[in-house]
Formats: C-alpha cells, sequence, structure tokens
C-alpha cells in the first residue's frame, strides 16, 4: 500500500520533500476529477488531502471521501479529532489515547 496526496503545487510540495511520490495534482476546476481518480487507485492505503479543498467536491462526493477506508483519506488542516478517527478506524487501534481515559 502507497501513501499518496492530491492537492495544489504548493500543497504537495512539502509531501514530495518527504519523498511521497504518488501525487496528484489538482486545482478548483479539476478537484472532483482528481480525487475519483486517486480514489480508484487499488494501490493507495491513505490519501492526504488539503482539509480546506474538501469544499470543492459535491456532497455526494465528498461523502464518499469521507467515510472511505480504501483507501483512507487523511485531511491536513482540519479538526483533529476527524484524524484521529480515522486512524482508529483503518487500523483498530486510538494512537492518541493517554494512560487517563
Amino acid at each position: 500500500m502507497e501513501i499518496a496526496v492530491i492537492g495544489n503545487d504548493e500543497f504537495v510540495l512539502g509531501f514530495r520533500l518527504a519523498g511521497i511520490r504518488r501525487v496528484f495534482v489538482a486545482d478548483k476546476d479539476n478537484y472532483q476529477e482528481k480525487m475519483l481518480e486517486a480514489m480508484s487507485q487499488p494501490n493507495i492505503g491513505i490519501l492526504a488531502v488539503d482539509a480546506k479543498d474538501l469544499d470543492n467536491l459535491s456532497f455526494a462526493v465528498r461523502h464518499k471521501v469521507m467515510d472511505s477506508i480504501q483507501p483512507v483519506v487523511v485531511p491536513v488542516g482540519g479538526d483533529q479529532s476527524d484524524l484521529r478517527e480515522k486512524v482508529k478506524r483503518a487500523i483498530g487501534v486510538d494512537l492518541y489515547k493517554s494512560e487517563d481515559e
């Protein structure tokens, strides 16, 4: 399974520098098309997206993306509790849980 990223040139640049090779460059006009393309790739396990770019998706596609398990879509820059739930659902363990909880 691979990690991939989708977003504008500036957003994906940092991921490229970190070694992510599967990159989908998208702008406001073709974001939904690129998202559906990325979601259809069977070898992508995690898809990082800029949280604010999810507004470029229709309601139905956004719902499909956020409920996806294969790949797990991880919004970056959004609410941390959403990331916590995604990780928990993907691997079955709450990595953020402290001993106090």
